[in-house]
């Protein structure tokens, strides 16, 4: 799924379906997001998962084309954590072990 795919999503389930204001609605959300992390937060979507940020080291790699050293410097990196809800549910998307519950009540 694109960005412009969410924000279609969103417009369908606003009274009206303005996609204009799908899209503030999603850029709201992601830029708090990017700017709770650049504050060295944790962000935690219950069901959901979670967001936090992971130190890597200063290294030195190689440049795969001339095969010389090259100095890669310390960085922060974002790392998401899938929670235990979200694994379930993927899990059963298109497993033909997992049946939709019959329906209730007597047959028509």
């Amino acid at each position: 799924m694109t960005k412009s795919d969410l924000i279609n999503k969103v417009a369908e389930k606003i009274p009206g379906g303005r996609k204009k204001d799908a899209e503030v609605i999603v850029n709201s959300i992601f830029d708090g997001m990017v700017e709770a992390l650049a504050k060295g937060g944790r962000i935690e979507i219950r069901g959901f998962g979670s967001f936090h940020l992971r130190h890597r080291d200063a290294r030195v790699g190689r440049d795969p084309k001339t095969g010389s050293r090259v100095d890669v410097a310390q960085k922060k990196v974002p790392f998401f954590k899938a929670g235990k809800e979200l694994k379930a549910r993927v899990d059963t998307v298109g497993d033909p072990s997992t049946k939709p519950p019959a329906p209730e009540g007597p047959a028509a």
